[in-house]
């Protein structure tokens, strides 16, 4: 894993709670990364190593500087440090960028229409997919249809105009307002949520849907309708994406579950931890102040993977291929013990 320290060289308000922070790129080891990846910054608040990942809002080959884009969550302890802490010049540790939500996939040619689906802060993977691919035309047509409750809200505002008027018939931003008065010549905006229907409009307009690849970014009930919706079009579930930032476990599968001792063995050192009933071994570990590696938290990015010396753990939402993880490994932020006396081993 590589890791970078970035200064901050300018920081931008798109919303009343929402900023884009500009890190300048490092004149000598470049950070690369492709549109539609996450950056993980690392911060210390309190005493305490706090890990988070936030998509990049830049494109590359479009955006000269490196961006993120950070939303305020009530509680959030980073997003708000960020946001009511962070200052022009300061230094931040970073990881190497990480996610597979790009177009870097062997659907998408000169030839293929993207449409972008998002909701809120799930706008920014979706606006550098939306950069890169109509600044270097990679694609036929973009399509984003992008659901906040006004106009207020709307992150990325400028830029989704100014793309529009520098690209014209290339690119269809529809908006999609819960409360905002919406008027009848204004067609590409819609009063209501992205749901079934609206799906059903917005791609009701398409002529063809045979080439097309869709991207999705959002909660979860969104995810789940409009991938429902494009199975109706027929649209085979490889040609549909979606970028998750939060775990989904269903309870029912941690009803085996119970409140047990663990043994970490990293960096040299045993530490025993709690692992509360609900809790997964990473937050378990994090909660007794250990300096484990993790970005994602949703099984994706592999840093929290241990072995298993003994007892057994249940991995729950991993979606990982099976032949990427061995027989004796699982991923912490996933894993909850299932015995007494678990040992794991951190390399």
């Amino acid at each position: 894993m590589l890791y970078y320290t970035l200064k901050v060289v300018e920081i931008r308000p798109e919303t009343s709670d929402t900023v884009t922070l500009v890190f300048k790129q490092p004149a000598l080891k470049k950070l690369k990364y492709e549109p539609g990846q996450y950056l993980t910054l690392i911060f210390r608040i309190n005493g305490r190593r706090y890990i988070r990942p936030y998509s990049f809002s830049s494109a590359p080959l479009v955006d000269s500087n490196i961006e993120v884009t950070v939303k305020r969550v009530s509680g959030g302890i980073v997003s708000n440090h960020i946001i009511d802490k962070v200052q022009i010049g300061d230094m931040i540790e970073a990881m190497e960028p990480l996610g597979d939500f790009t177009l870097n996939n062997e659907f998408v040619d000169d030839q293929t229409h993207i449409v972008l689906w998002g909701a809120g802060s799930g706008i920014t993977p979706l606006v550098s997919i939306a950069k890169y691919a109509l600044h270097t035309r990679c694609v036929k047509h973009v399509t984003l249809v992008y659901g906040n409750r006004t106009t207020e809200n709307v992150i990325f505002k400028n830029t989704i105009n100014q793309l529009k008027l520098s690209f014209g018939e290339l690119f269809s931003p529809w908006h999609f307002y819960t409360q905002f008065y919406v008027s009848a010549d204004e067609p590409y905006v819609v009063k209501g949520r992205i749901d079934a229907k609206t799906v059903l409009k917005v791609m009701g307009k398409e002529k063809d849907l045979s080439n097309t690849v869709h991207y999705i970014c959002g909660p979860a009930g969104l995810k789940e309708s409009i991938k429902e919706t494009l199975k109706y079009f027929g649209i085979n579930d490889n040609l549909i994406l979606s970028e998750d930032f939060e775990i989904e476990r269903d309870a029912k599968l941690l009803t085996d579950v119970i409140t047990r001792n663990v043994i970490l063995n990293c960096n040299g050192q045993s530490t025993e931890i709690k692992v509360i009933k609900g809790k997964s071994i990473l937050e378990a570990g994090l909660d007794a102040l250990l300096e484990l590696d993790y970005s994602c938290q949703t099984g994706n990015c592999k840093l929290c993977k241990a072995r298993i010396n003994k007892g057994e753990v249940k991995m729950v939402g991993v979606k990982l291929q099976h032949d990427e993880l061995k027989p004796d490994e699982c991923l912490m932020c996933c894993s909850f013990p299932l015995t007494e006396s678990i040992e794991l081993s951190i390399e």
